[in-house]
Formats: structure tokens, sequence, C-alpha cells
């Protein structure tokens, strides 16, 4: 390494040191609060809070029935599949096909595993609390896995987070940023509240599932903020180029 290489890496490593702390004290603030509340759940005490939220959905006179118009179930149906693994697998895979083709391979690769690996985690934790499904209500889509976290909560919010995070760094204007990550929360919210619309999932379930999504994305932030590149190689030489004249 050059010494103008090294001075730009201090740069660029001190220039990014707040934001840096404030990720990880974010990320240790959300693994304490998933541990506490998978602690709840093992010990059966978040059983009333789901229950009560759970039975507000559905009438009182017919619990197979929910609140609100007819057609407000079927929009529920269909952005509850906004948060399947077909969806999600095509999008990643569209995304990741549009960086490679745009010759943003690192990001490309790093976007795909990063899905990918939030996939695995999700499943992982499912089998470790093994939690059945709610039957406090009956539910209005067909289910047959486990219950927490939510995997459409925590996949929607690994994948739309991620995507919506690594995907804005190459974007040139902030606006165009902010908007990127803020259609990917209001994703990955509307979807986790159509599971518990649906019957099929604790709130708790929806909740643990938005925070290890969100702090599996924050993480993969971090690390590609820290090692990814954002830009194209060809991109890159020309501004160094362009820096130099």
């Amino acid at each position: 390494m050059t010494e103008v290489q090294r001075r730009g890496f201090l740069t660029r490593l001190t220039a990014y040191e707040p934001l840096t702390l404030i990720t990880l004290a974010s990320i240790a603030g959300g693994l304490f609060v998933l541990q506490r509340l998978t602690s709840e759940v093992l010990e059966g005490e978040s059983f009333r809070f789901d229950e009560v939220i759970l039975l507000a959905l559905r009438r009182a006179d017919d619990l197979a029935v929910p609140i609100g118009p007819g057609w407000l179930t079927h929009a529920v149906d269909d952005i509850t599949a906004l948060g399947g693994i077909t969806v999600l697998s095509l999008l990643t895979a569209l995304i990741t096909t549009y960086l490679l083709f745009d010759r943003r391979w690192p990001i490309a690769i790093f976007v795909f595993s990063s899905v990918l690996t939030g996939w695995l985690a999700s499943a992982l934790l499912k089998v470790l609390v093994a939690r059945p499904r709610p039957d406090i209500v009956p539910h209005l889509v067909e289910v047959s896995d486990l219950s927490f976290p939510s995997g459409h909560a925590m996949v929607s919010a690994v994948t739309y987070l991620t995507l919506g995070a690594l995907v804005a760094r190459t974007q040139r204007y902030p606006s165009t940023r902010i908007f990127v990550m803020a259609a990917g929360v209001f994703l990955a919210v509307i979807i986790g509240l159509s599971r518990i619309y649906l019957g099929v999932h604790y709130p708790t379930d929806v909740f643990a599932g938005w925070c290890a999504g969100a702090l599996w994305a924050l993480g993969c932030w971090l690390i590609s903020k820290r090692f990814i590149p954002s830009r194209a190689p060809d991109a890159a030489a020309e501004a160094e180029n362009g820096d130099g004249r």
C-alpha cells in the first residue's frame, strides 16, 4: 500500500467512525431486544399480549371473520405474497443480475450472499425456538412450519432492507437513496402486519422477525460500507482520472 493509499484509507476510516459507532450501538441494542423478546416467548409471558391483539382483529361473534371490509382481506393476502420466497427469490435474482451487468461484481455477490445467509438464519431461529403457530383464531391462509420468528417478517426485512441499503449506495443523489431505503422499510412493515391480520403469527413473532431482519441488514450494510466498493471499476477509474486532471 502506497503512502497516498494509506492516507486515503485513514481519511475514510476517520470520516465514518461516528457512523460506525452508532451502527454498532444499534446492533448491540437490537440484539438485547431480540434476546429479551425470545426469552419472554419461551417463558410464555407474551401470550396475553399476543392474544389481545389477535382477537381485536376479528369479529367478536365470529373469529373466522376479520374486521374491516371484504376487499381488505384480499389486499392483505396480496401484500403477504410480497414476503414469500418466490417473490423474494425473483427480486434478489433480478437485482443481482442488474448489478452484474452494471459491472458492480463485488456488491452483486455481496447482495446475493447477504440475503441467502439471512434466510438461513431465519430458518435456524425457527428450529431453535420451535414455537407452534397460533391457534387463537382461524388462519386465513394455509401454513405448516414453525412460528417464531415470523419468516415473512424476517426474510422480507432481510431482503428489502439489505437490497435497499446496498442498492442505495449505488445511487448518486441523497433523495434517491432515502426513497430506496424508505421503500424497503415500508414493504417490510406492511408484510409483517399482514401476517398478524391473517392470524398465522403472533405479534411477537413479527416483532422478532423485524428486529432480527433489521439487525442482519444493518450488519451487512456495515460490512459493505467498509469493504465493498459501490461503483464499477471503470466508473471509479474515470472519477480518479477526472480528479487528476
